[in-house]
């Protein structure tokens, strides 16, 4: 017995371990309330070609299920308000939605949350009643299959289940949601389920532009604002509202619950009123969301605490209701066009899919792939600039500075420019079938260098930076190194106690 518990125990360990060295991740909501979105097979080809991993959609939908099995995309799927009152009333329904809407779908589609119900104390008392008991139902459900560890449990609210979210450190649930809320915890605490919140600056600076400032709003603030309580200084209000829900739940001594954004983002056009609802803003917004949550830097209370934010939407949905800018929040019109440039890796200043920030001065023009190329187009240029064209491209392979982000309109880009730059740069250099798109715009990023006319093979540029970047690269090896050492180690003392 003693053996086994020594093995339990060290089991453990390693699972924190692996937990620890988790980043943070972001994904993108993927809404369908709309008459002219593209088919869930498309949109399926759409995710994986701008390499996202991880959707979340708001209902079980078995053509979206079937679309994405076998892509390697995670998914949250949810259970809709209208549905709570079956889920919450029997056992036996929880079991049959289980069996007949999830599981046949299930591993080839990666289901890792299910939400039940969103943002129900926005609704009614009636609606937060069955939240519980619903989500009861479907953890035993999951429990019966043993799937209970490998899908998690959850509901989503909005940032109005505080009652007080400024200076963050005075964070507070709302008390006429506390008979809610107190199972609910509960419940989140003993299944290591995350709290789920949707947080939208945006509607903070809309609707009180004279307290927020937009810059503030939008990750650009240059000033700080402190938090007289702790001293902490906040750049951003993103941070700010992250942290008076941490706050508000270490008030009621839950520590251990993760927080996962399961709504956040920027509309790209609105009402006359709704002046910040513009392209700039959303790309400015979102851009700066992505790098700061993938580089783990956390908030003020909680640095380098891992982070996973969806942002909403995928698309541009014209059936929503209200004012213009419920109906333009999307990444992509219906065509599958981008509404504006972004960068879903963090890594560049913008999407190489249409070009970087710098504006060429002297004439000097680029090749890149057209976004509305199909994938079979894409790769025929690669396979043929990089074959018959003589292109050198070393440099998109993997572990090499162009090869991030590993797509295939960020790998054609570099292979059909590398092609346009060595044959002149004429207009029928960067055909490729009607794939290839000229820009005044450079589309280098990061370390990554594009060729231009007259330069010699791009990866010379880019040995330069190689050298340049040693050091830091050689940090990064150290990290990985000392991280594989800890599990190698880990692993080993799981063999010694479990033979003891």
């Amino acid at each position: 017995m003693g053996r086994g518990f020594r093995l339990i125990f060290a089991t453990s360990l390693l699972l924190m371990l692996l937990d620890l060295c988790r980043g943070s991740t972001i994904g993108i909501c993927y809404g369908r309330n709309a008459d002219d979105l593209p088919t869930p097979d498309k949109v399926a080809q759409l995710v994986k070609l701008h390499n996202i991993k991880y959707l979340r959609i708001y209902d079980s939908n078995i053509q979206v299920l079937k679309a994405f099995a076998n892509t390697g995309v995670q998914l949250i799927i949810g259970i809709s308000n209208s549905d709570l009152l079956p889920f919450s009333q029997f056992q036996s329904n929880a079991d049959t939605w289980l069996k007949n809407s999830i599981l046949p779908y299930y591993p080839a589609t990666k289901i890792t949350y299910i939400t039940v119900g969103a943002e129900a104390t926005e609704i009614s008392s009636n609606v937060t009643a069955l939240v519980v008991p619903a989500m009861q139902n479907i953890f035993t459900a999951l429990r019966k299959v043993g799937l209970h560890k490998r899908i998690k449990v959850s509901t989503t609210h909005s940032l109005g289940v505080l009652s007080r979210s400024f200076p963050p450190s005075a964070g507070a649930f709302n008390s006429n949601y506390a008979s809610f809320l107190k199972p609910l915890l509960i419940f989140l605490a003993e299944n290591q389920s995350p709290f789920m919140i949707d947080i939208y600056p945006y509607y903070a600076y809309r609707d009180s532009p004279n307290n927020v400032s937009l810059d503030y709003a939008l990750f650009e603030s240059s000033s700080d604002v402190i938090d007289p309580n702790t001293g902490l200084l906040y750049t951003n209000m993103f941070d700010a509202q992250i942290d008076a829900l941490y706050f508000a739940l270490m008030a009621l001594n839950f520590r251990t619950i993760k927080i996962m954004v399961t709504e956040t983002g920027w509309p790209s056009k609105g009402s006359a009123k709704e002046t910040a609802a513009t392209p700039d803003n959303a790309q400015t917004y979102n851009t700066n969301l992505i790098r700061h949550v993938i580089n783990d830097t956390g908030t003020p209370a909680k640095p380098g605490e891992a982070l996973d934010v969806y942002i909403f939407s995928l698309f541009n949905e014209n059936r929503k209701p209200g004012l213009d800018s419920e109906r333009n929040w999307g990444l992509f019109y219906p065509d599958e066009t981008s509404v504006y440039n972004l960068d879903f890796t963090g890594r560049g200043s913008v999407d190489v899919i249409t070009g970087a920030n710098i504006t060429s001065s002297n004439g000097t023009t680029w090749c890149i792939a057209s976004a509305n190329a199909s994938e079979i187009e894409l790769q025929k240029g690669i396979d043929w600039a990089c074959g018959s064209g003589n292109v050198d491209c070393s440099a998109i392979q993997p572990s090499q500075l162009c090869y991030e982000p590993d797509t295939l309109v960020s790998h054609a880009s570099f292979a059909f420019n590398s092609y346009y730059q060595q044959n002149g740069a004429t207009d029928v250099a960067c055909s490729f079938g009607g794939a290839g798109l000229k820009v005044d715009k450079n589309p280098s990023y990061d370390k990554c260098l594009y060729m231009t006319a007259g330069s010699n093979k791009t990866a010379t540029s880019n040995a330069t930076a190689i050298s340049s970047t040693s050091s830091s690269q050689a940090g990064e090896v150290h990290i990985l190194a000392l991280s594989s050492s800890i599990m190698t180690f880990f692993l080993s003392f799981i063999l010694i106690i479990g033979n003891i």
